[in-house]
This record gives C-alpha cells, structure tokens and sequence, in this order.
C-alpha cells in the first residue's frame, strides 16, 4: 500500500507539477513571463464574471425573477 502512495507522490511532483518547476526556475529571468499563466486565469475569471453579469441584467430587465420578500417555511 505504500508503493500505491509513492507512485501517486511520483505522478504529482515529477510530472503534473514538471510545467510549474520550470516557470519557477524562470522566474528568476523574467517576471512578466514567469506569470503568464496566472495573468490567462485572471483574465478568463474576468471575461466569466462579466458574461454573468450581463445574463443577470437580461434576467432583470425581463422581470423573470422572483423579488416577493417572504420568508422560508421552515422559519
């Protein structure tokens, strides 16, 4: 059983995490680079919040969601 952990420990650090080694090592050299993945996440997490927002705004002009303040049944 222990093996099966070593070889789950041996998948993650020497190859899933092998392209984040080598932006660290990079890192060194140049910033900007170095930080390109987090800058694409950021940018896609940006681009999701805004077509969220602007699905809510279409819900909202359309008067489809339920604003009537009541309380839960169970209160």
């Amino acid at each position: 059983m222990k093996d099966f952990f070593y070889a789950i420990q041996d998948l993650f650090v020497n190859v899933l995490f092998a392209p984040y080694d080598a932006l660290r090592a990079l890192e060194l050299e140049n910033w900007g680079l170095a930080n390109f993945l987090s800058w694409i996440f950021i940018i896609i997490g940006f681009v999701a919040m805004v077509y969220w927002m602007i699905q809510l705004k279409g819900f909202n002009d359309n008067n489809e969601e339920d604003k009537s303040i009541s309380s839960h049944s169970f209160l």
